[in-house]
């Protein structure tokens, strides 16, 4: 019985990082991240969509998507948004269910879907569990403010985007406190797979 593990957290939660751990301990992981952006390759049914959507303006010489330009046509207009996501996320979540379903046939002892918004898009009966990395809100923001140069006015804002990570932790069957070293949330991670039965 393949265990089917919803990974999500917030904007600089460290999530990434989490991620990289399964891998380390040869556990699957499915990524919608890698796989939103394979679904609009050249020549995908996405791509086409997309062009026909929002014109070659948003195409670069070699006719692959420039995210930049069209993420900022999609980021000032909630239409626009909701349009490209209409068109995107339907693939993304084919495919993740393609790859699930794939390592389950091969009786994978678990299998990782990391989605960053497990929670907003409602996708957690694609698992069996879900665990959440979680920092509190100064971290988070110290961090995000150092990951992307930004101002404390434009992270915030990108944080206040998602529902809160303390919200998320409440809402989780785990939670991974990754304040700390990145030792210590390894040490969490092999004790929750531990308790699930999925290593020893």
């Amino acid at each position: 019985m393949t265990v089917v593990i919803g990974l999500t957290g917030s904007i600089a939660s460290g999530k990434s990082t989490v991620s990289q751990m399964f891998h380390d301990l040869i556990i699957p992981v499915v990524d919608a991240d890698v796989i939103s952006r394979e679904v609009v390759h050249v020549g995908e049914s996405a791509y086409e969509k997309i062009v026909d959507a929002f014109g070659e303006e948003v195409l670069y010489d070699d006719k692959t998507i420039n995210r930049k330009r069209l993420g900022e046509i999609v980021f000032s207009n909630k239409e626009k948004r909701d349009q490209l996501n209409q068109i995107v996320h339907p693939e993304v979540r084919k495919e993740m269910l393609r790859q699930r379903d794939a390592y389950k046939a091969d009786a994978a002892a678990a299998v990782v879907l990391d989605i960053p918004l497990l929670f907003e898009s409602k996708l957690t009966d694609y698992a069996d569990r879900t665990l959440v990395v979680y920092v509190d809100e100064n971290t988070q923001l110290a961090r995000l403010m150092e990951r992307d140069q930004s101002s404390v006015e434009e992270a915030k804002q990108r944080i206040s985007s998602q529902i809160p990570v303390r919200k998320k932790a409440e809402m989780a069957d785990a939670v991974i406190d990754n304040t700390g070293t990145i030792e210590q949330s390894y040490a969490q991670l092999k004790s929750i797979l531990k308790k699930w039965n999925i290593i020893n």
